[in-house]
């Protein structure tokens, strides 16, 4: 399981459709690195969005997802699956 942290995001800018995650049990970038080519689904009511672990994120085991469609701001702190 892993859980979104944030959108990705520079000092004026936000990108809704990629979010860095935190997995369980990753505490580095080497670990985060075997998760690359993922597909990875969030799932809401009615629909889910679905999308791929592109790169590791930092040095503390954090990866970058992208995802198909843009995320809603409700997508914060809600538990992904990862395939």
């Amino acid at each position: 399981m892993a859980k979104i942290v944030s959108y990705k995001r520079g000092r004026k800018t936000q990108k809704m459709n990629q979010a860095i995650a935190s997995i369980e049990k990753v505490s580095n970038r080497e670990e985060a690195g075997k998760y690359i080519g993922k597909r990875v689904e969030i799932a809401f009511s009615k629909t889910s969005i679905k999308g791929v672990v592109v790169k590791p994120h930092g040095n503390r085991g954090k990866v970058v997802i992208r995802f198909r469609r843009g995320l809603p701001g409700q997508a914060m702190n809600r538990e992904i699956k990862l395939d």
